[in-house]
């Protein structure tokens, strides 16, 4: 028996779902409003959940990484009487398994039901198997949820020989979570061969990924083997894949095909039994639509997909890297390891992280030279710019407090601080005045980004804030943000 939610104030819809679920043999509640939810979802473990978008207190999609923030999460189904599509994009984007109608048949949403049920019980087996409890991943650390679920792509990827595109910003570990796939897999007795899509040179490259015969030009004085055979049994990592100029791409695109190739100068096709690993900090949908990127190619690299996630969406494992990075620097440089003062990662997890987790390795490699014969290191140790950079988001929070109270005592004062006229003797301070205009055009700058962004990453994006961050500042506001996830 398995323990289905929904969360719903249509009565009449929640009765039918009551009798479709119960005959099935499975146990089912129901609550009419966000805040039951919540509450009910602290105390009882469930495997499916039926959310509805329009609800007393909120919309249900604000509800969506709340419920899957945990690696084996419920399945959410979103059930509404009045879909749409960005509605439908945003929901399936944060993790919804599906997005139907109440007025599909009840046929259909037994059937929905019915498959959610049966994934689930799979899942949970897939995840006891003993090759992911022994995933070999010394190299990538973390242990927040994102990574958690990114890890388990990897124990997938690994068991398979399904192409795989890794996608992710410049510094997230692209290379290491390839290095990952390769040496968890079958392949791991063979090499894995690493080609820098971005410096291939266009007149070289099909020289240096398919090799060339004896005499085929000036200087080829005897037969030399080109990547793509050196990746032979084992795997081939192209990484900045977005980079292949458009000739490159219909040329692999036959290789992927095939898994052979024609040698410069060879008349015979040669096999190659390789593994295809590529991997992008480009959108490569977006350059399909822009005709930079063919369509048939990315197909076949996305046969399995990880997108990684920023540092800024991974807070809780800026401690856990930020002591690895110590440490290994501290060796690096025959120091003993450093102790660390108490607000050193108060400052680190105030940080956004632009430059992710390369960036964050590069401060940790500072703070070990700055404080090189000192026992502890301190926020001072810390790049300048880095530590300003946190200053100034510090004072932000502090003008969102002041912003509170002012925003408090004009409830009782209905004076506008932006308005020209004030009761005499009743004039502000001109720094109060100044304070006043800010803090208002901060709101509405924050109004104007959620109706101009379609997601909470858009959001970040534009504003250049983290996602922790925004929500603060959106909180002490009152800016809601819509259906965005």
């Amino acid at each position: 028996m398995v323990n289905i939610l929904a969360i719903d104030d249509d009565d009449i819809f929640c009765y039918a779902i009551k009798r479709v679920v119960t005959r099935l043999g499975h146990a089912f509640f129901d609550v009419p409003t966000i805040a039951d939810a919540l509450n009910i979802v602290a105390k009882i473990e469930f495997d499916l959940i039926l959310l509805d978008v329009g609800l007393p207190d909120g919309n249900g999609l604000d509800l969506l990484p709340i419920l899957k923030e945990n690696l084996l999460s419920p399945e959410v189904v979103i059930i509404t009487g009045a879909g749409d599509a960005k509605g439908a994009e945003l929901a399936i984007l944060n993790g919804a398994w599906d997005y139907i109608e109440k007025t599909d048949s009840t046929q259909k949403i037994l059937l929905t039901i019915t498959r959610v049920l049966q994934y689930r019980a799979e899942r949970k087996k897939s995840l006891d198997t003993p090759q992911i409890k022994c995933l070999k991943h010394e190299s990538i650390i973390g242990n927040s949820l994102t990574m958690k679920r990114c890890l388990d792509l990897v124990a997938k990827a690994a068991a398979c020989d399904a192409n795989v595109l890794i996608t992710g910003e410049t510094g997230t570990g692209k290379e290491l979570f390839a290095n990952a796939i390769h040496v968890n897999s079958a392949r791991d007795f063979h090499d894995l061969v690493v080609v820098d899509c971005a410096s291939l040179p266009e007149t070289l490259a099909e020289n240096l990924l398919f090799g060339h015969t004896k005499g085929v030009y000036t200087g080829a004085d005897g037969h030399q083997s080109g990547l793509i055979k050196l990746a032979d049994k084992g795997s081939l990592f192209l990484d900045e894949i977005a980079e292949l100029s458009p000739a490159l791409q219909k040329v692999f695109l036959r290789v992927l095909q095939e898994r052979k190739y024609r040698p410069l100068g060879g008349g015979k096709e040669i096999a190659s039994d390789f593994r295809l690993i590529a991997a992008t900090n480009k959108n490569l949908d977006k350059m399909v639509d822009e005709g930079r990127f063919r369509k048939d190619l990315l197909f076949r690299i996305r046969s399995l997909h990880i997108d990684l996630p920023r540092l800024c969406e991974r807070g809780e494992d800026i401690k856990l890297l930020a002591r690895h990075y110590l440490d290994f620097f501290c060796e690096t440089q025959r120091l003993d390891s450093k102790g660390v003062s108490s607000d050193f990662f108060d400052v680190l997890t105030g940080y956004s992280w632009p430059g992710n987790v390369r960036e964050l390795s590069n401060a940790m490699e500072h703070v070990v030279v700055a404080a090189l014969n000192e026992p502890t290191v301190f926020p001072n140790h810390l790049p300048r710019q880095l530590r300003l950079h946190v200053v100034k988001s510090n004072l932000l929070e502090s003008n969102r407090v002041k912003s509170n109270q002012a925003t408090s005592n004009q409830t009782e004062n209905p004076a506008d601080p932006l308005s020209p006229e004030y009761p005499k003797g009743k004039l502000p301070l001109l720094a109060e005045f100044r304070e006043g205009v800010a803090l208002t055009c901060e709101k509405q700058y924050l109004v104007e980004l959620m109706n101009q962004t379609a997601s909470i990453k858009e959001a970040c994006t534009i504003s250049g804030l983290s996602r922790s961050r925004l929500y603060a500042i959106l909180k002490t506001h009152g800016v809601s943000t819509g259906k965005k996830g």
